[in-house]
């Protein structure tokens, strides 16, 4: 059963990734029984002994600090948002690439979703 859904991602703090060799995206969890799932118990007392899969993507060297638009960015940090979108289906619709307003790209305005 879904209740709400979304419609876009606004993915902040790109800049923070800069220069990691890796980045690593959660996309699922192995019950402490050793069952994988993709979503967590709802109820934070059964969290304990879960741990995390992910899958681990190539980082990049180059800064996205600043960068304004989507074309922009290198190809490894595009490559990461495009596997973000691909596996919850949902669009990246924000990115900021900074702390100051002027360094958030809107790629759709998440308004006219």
């Amino acid at each position: 059963m879904q209740i709400n859904s979304l419609s876009g991602f606004c993915l902040t703090k790109l800049d923070v990734l800069d220069g990691l060799k890796e980045v690593k995206i959660c996309v699922g969890y192995r019950m402490p029984d050793g069952r994988e799932v993709t979503t967590t118990p709802l109820a934070a007392d059964n969290w304990e002994g879960i741990e995390p899969i992910y899958e681990t993507m190539p980082g990049w060297s180059e800064t996205t600090f600043g960068v304004k638009e989507r074309s922009g960015l290198p190809q490894a940090a595009l490559n990461y948002i495009q596997r973000i979108e691909e596996l919850t289906g949902v669009p990246v619709d924000i990115i900021s690439t900074g702390p100051d307003r002027t360094e958030t790209m809107i790629l759709r305005d998440p308004f006219d979703a």
